[in-house]
């Protein structure tokens, strides 16, 4: 599986951004994907998770009501809706594919995207 992801940008704080995932390969439409971050000096976080079909979602706490993750299998794509952004978020976003379902350790993920940075100003 690849992975590319696109859509990061400068947007101010309380603004909005959609990220996508484009994927390839044939069993890429079977894979959990899910979404982390990573801001200069910190750890990788976890951020949002998608199981293969779409049927479950889970979210770290931080974003919980503000960021939505979707996926559309026939076009091998997974998005992540991001609203009311915080300059705190600012950060390179990856999107990454695992076998598990709802997995927050970036251990758990196998193929992982080149990022695309995000930066949010107050």
């Amino acid at each position: 599986v690849q992975l590319q992801a696109s859509g990061g940008g400068l947007v101010q704080a309380g603004g909005s951004l959609r990220l996508s995932c484009a994927a390839s390969g044939r069993a890429a439409a079977m894979y959990a994907m899910g979404w982390f971050r990573q801001a200069p000096g910190k750890e990788r976080e976890f951020v949002a998770a998608i199981t293969w079909n779409g049927g479950y979602t889970y979210y770290a706490d931080s974003v919980k009501g503000r960021f939505t993750i979707s996926r559309d299998n026939a076009k091998k794509m997974v998005y992540l809706q991001m609203n009311s952004l915080r300059p705190e978020e600012t950060a390179v976003y990856y999107c990454a594919s695992s076998k598990f379902r709802g997995a927050e350790a970036a251990a758990a993920y196998d193929y992982w995207g080149q990022g695309t940075q995000v930066t949010v100003s107050s």
